[in-house]
């Protein structure tokens, strides 16, 4: 069957990021008349944005291993990552002409490391299968009707220059500039982290006009807040801390942060989003404990502490004996006081276990990602609202928290496939999927 066919079915994806863009492609493969609205001037900008270091697509550990990551992992969620794991995420993006390779710590990135090359021919495929793109569309309701015993959906538009309604030709029926008839829709419009790329988390009120229960939008792998004294962020804001062990309500991450204006950034400190959202709900701040030597054992630097020399100063007794830099030592006077303990048991201690306090998580307008969503209970096993018949959610709209690592590509990738599958059966009931 052929693309636009009028018997193929209309369905409009909302949202043109990566799991927009795969949930287009998958339809318009099992056949579907396609039709993505994107806010933005262009689509895939927060895919560009997740580029910018190295695009990381997924993770090669174990299907199991890998959905242990998320939380909450209700069944739907789970069997969306197992039907669409890490090896179709690779295979896609080698289909693509992106050879993928896997790094040291398991991630997998393309082998050219970016990800407008993989945008690029991704583009080319979805306008070879027809897939319609428009974009400057703010989607701000839908409803449905029956005419004639045919059930059609309502999307409504306006446009984010005028703030009025703006007319386009598409590939979907229409009647009007504002409003799209389809047969079937697929939201996948992002969290509300990093709002200047398009993901602002406006669906939520549009959801909440027809009841539907949405957690609230909080930020994920995001910094930790800290009360840096004045003297210490002037030296050393930008300043990485090499090989940290963080350990957060037990819970131990390792891996280099970086000393920012505002607190800490860095894998070992997004990992523990959850952890220090929860302590500060819960007591108004969090504690990080930080091992600045994980490799070594308390004893072993304990050791390491008692060659002090005379009239040494901390920071040369610490740099000398521990192998602690600059940052490091300054990291421990300003947990401690200028003046820490100088007895080599007790420093040994602290060197493995710096209390630090954290007052929150920065805001979502830097946040990696969101955690909170749409909730479970209001989804079927198809990834459609039971309060919109025919209205499909994928992605981050989704009430799923993850690390980075890759986990946040593949469950939007893994999401949207579920998500346009299930469109495609409500379109068409009488047919089997086949891709």
């Amino acid at each position: 069957m052929t693309v636009g066919d009028s018997t193929s079915g209309r369905v409009a994806v909302i949202g043109g990021g990566p799991g927009g863009l795969l949930a287009a492609e998958t339809l318009a493969r099992l056949g579907c008349t396609v039709t993505v609205f994107e806010q933005m001037r262009s689509v895939g900008r927060k895919f560009l944005l997740a580029g910018r270091s190295g695009l990381n697509l997924t993770h090669s550990e174990p299907t199991r291993e890998l959905v242990a990551r998320y939380s909450p992992v209700p069944a739907p969620l789970s069997d969306a990552l197992a039907a669409y794991d890490a090896d179709a995420v690779r295979s896609w993006a080698e289909s693509l002409g992106e050879d993928t390779f896997v790094g040291s710590s398991g991630r997998v990135f393309p082998r050219s490391w970016r990800a407008t090359p993989l945008l690029r021919a991704w583009l080319r495929r979805l306008d070879a299968l027809g897939v319609s793109i428009i974009t400057r569309r703010r989607w701000t309701g839908v409803d449905e009707f029956t005419e004639a015993g045919q059930r059609t959906l309502r999307l409504h538009f306006i446009s984010p220059d005028t703030g009025t309604t703006d007319s386009g030709t598409t590939g979907v029926g229409t009647t009007g500039g504002d409003t799209v008839e389809v047969d079937a829709v697929v939201l996948a419009l992002g969290g509300a982290s990093w709002p200047r790329v398009g993901s602002n988390g406006r669906w939520t009120d549009i959801l909440g006009q027809h009841s539907i229960e949405v957690t609230p939008l909080e930020p994920s792998n995001a910094a930790a807040l800290v009360n840096w004294s004045p003297i210490f962020v002037e030296r050393f804001h930008g300043v990485p801390l090499k090989n940290l062990a963080v350990t957060v309500a037990g819970v131990t991450v390792r891996g280099d942060a970086v000393v920012t204006r505002a607190g800490l950034e860095g894998t070992p400190i997004y990992a523990h989003s959850s952890r220090i959202r929860e302590q500060c709900a819960r007591d108004g701040h969090a504690t990080l404990l930080v091992d600045l030597h994980p490799d070594l054992t308390v004893e072993s630097l304990s050791t390491r502490l008692v060659r002090r020399r005379p009239r040494e100063s901390t920071t040369t007794w610490l740099r000398r004996s521990a192998g602690l830099d600059p940052v490091a030592v300054a990291l421990i006077r300003e947990v401690v006081g200028a003046n820490p303990d100088r007895d080599p048991a007790a420093m040994a201690e602290l060197i493995k276990s710096v209390p630090l306090t954290v007052t929150g998580l920065a805001g979502l307008e830097r946040a990696i990602s969101t955690a909170g969503g749409v909730s479970w209970s209001e989804l079927d096993e198809h990834f459609m609202l039971r309060k919109l018949p025919g209205v499909f959610v994928a992605g981050e709209m989704l009430d799923w928290d993850a690390p980075t690592g890759g986990y946040l590509l593949q469950a939007t990738f893994s999401t949207a496939v579920a998500a346009a599958m299930g469109a495609y059966r409500w379109v068409h009931p009488d047919r089997g999927v086949v891709l």
